[in-house]
């Protein structure tokens, strides 16, 4: 089969497409997916860099998400029939230990994700544990679909099941343009949020803008950022900063929250080490979260609301598995307004 694969760490030249890469077979509890389309996720560069030490199996497929039509079953296989439209949770957990039974699988100490633990979504064909599929939105395509689950996961994670994020509450989203903080943006107008979203790029936040941002910064264009962050929402501070950007955004998260307010952190695209003020810290109450990705319960339910808003992720641009590489480089340069989205099988 056709898959897009590394065979050593490196730089973009590392990423090749093979044309008769082994198909994998469903081992028991597991299903053989017909891959439509496959989104790229900044995890696949850390990937291909090595930057996580992970010692994996290689030659690797690459990425993450997937949409695509269920093609066999393993042994002892339940709930699904060839020919079932889906998409994938790329978390994957043990199943057993009292992290993944009491629900919250991405705690599972041998938390893992498609793609980086074990092979990827960047192929015709990928095998993955029956627990990890969901039913395909009705309402959206492949290419829409495949865009949706680690981005959409993760934010809402973030919003809905960690900061709790409320009506009437307002959110601070750096970094407009990704597809985690696009995500975070749609479930955060959709919970009913204000929102302050920044980008060096004006088009970036004009884009924002017509999605329903509330409040636009260009934080190449202002002098101490937080101030116009707590500017913007009558000087009370914002309720959550949602943060994916890591070491360059830090400081600006905890000068920019209410007193009260709270942080979450999904990302660190600009490092990973920042400096902590602890008495901020404690003198303003503030809690800081750490999330990674979300549980099964946690996708079933960004399907639900997928359902019943229609929302319909952010596709920047879509590109043929053979253009993986230029597909890559696109989003290592941060040219995308969304997610970019390979289109594998018919």
């Amino acid at each position: 089969m056709k898959a897009a694969t590394i065979h050593q760490h490196g730089g973009l030249e590392c990423v090749q497409v093979e044309d008769d890469f082994p198909e994998p077979e469903p081992g028991r509890g597991e299903v053989l997916i017909d891959v439509k389309a496959a989104a790229l996720n900044h995890l696949d560069i850390w990937v291909r860099e090595g930057s996580r030490e992970l010692d994996v199996e290689k030659p690797l497929v690459l990425g993450s998400d997937a949409a695509g039509t269920v093609a066999g079953l393993g042994p002892e296989t339940h709930g699904w029939r060839e020919g079932d439209e889906v998409v994938l949770n790329p978390g994957l957990s043990c199943g057993c230990c009292e992290f993944c039974m009491r629900g919250e699988h991405s705690e599972c100490s041998s938390f893992g994700v498609i793609g980086m633990t074990r092979q990827g979504t960047f192929a015709e064909r990928v095998v993955v544990p029956a627990a990890n599929l969901f039913a395909k939105p009705a309402h959206l395509s492949f290419t829409q679909a495949a865009a949706l689950p680690l981005s959409h996961l993760t934010a809402w994670r973030m919003l809905a099941s960690r900061a709790e994020l409320q009506a009437g509450e307002s959110v601070l989203i750096h970094g407009i343009g990704g597809g985690v903080a696009l995500a975070g943006l749609q479930i955060a107008k959709m919970i009913g949020a204000e929102t302050v979203v920044t980008s060096s790029s004006d088009s970036k936040l004009h884009r924002a803008r017509e999605m329903g941002a509330d409040h636009l910064l260009n934080y190449k264009e202002v002098d101490e950022l937080a101030d116009h962050v707590v500017e913007a929402v009558g000087g009370r501070g914002v309720d959550v900063a949602f943060d994916t950007v890591g070491e360059e955004t830090w400081p600006v998260d905890f000068a920019a929250v209410r007193k009260g307010g709270r942080i979450v952190l999904c990302g660190i695209t600009t490092g990973p080490i920042a400096r902590t003020n602890l008495q901020q810290l404690y003198w303003r109450q503030l809690t800081v979260m750490g999330t990674t990705l979300g549980s099964h319960e946690d996708m079933r339910q960004l399907l639900r609301a997928v359902d019943v808003e229609r929302l319909e992720p952010v596709v920047d641009s879509v590109e043929p598995l053979e253009h993986a590489q230029d597909a890559m480089r696109r989003m290592q340069e941060r040219r995308q307004f969304g997610k970019i989205v390979l289109e594998i099988g018919e």
